[in-house]
């Protein structure tokens, strides 16, 4: 696992962090990395749309589409 260091915090943003990380029972420490984590597991909103252009883009053709509701309609 690689460090991070975060320099020039402002000090209300510093106090703010340590009462949080005291009510959730835990070092500062650990809860920027639980901060950080969550909002890296989260997709920015570019990736949802390249996501979504991705898909969109995706061509089927019309026997594709009967083939998957054939197969759907089979598995029941």
């Amino acid at each position: 696992m690689a460090a991070l260091t975060i320099r020039d915090v402002p000090d209300d943003t510093l106090a703010t962090l340590k009462a949080r990380a005291a009510q959730a029972g835990k070092s500062l420490q650990a809860y920027a990395l639980d901060v950080l984590v969550g909002e890296a597991s989260r997709p920015t909103l570019a990736e949802v749309a390249a996501r979504a252009e991705a898909e969109a883009s995706a061509s089927l053709s019309a026997s594709d589409v009967l083939a998957a509701i054939d197969d759907a309609r089979a598995g029941r």
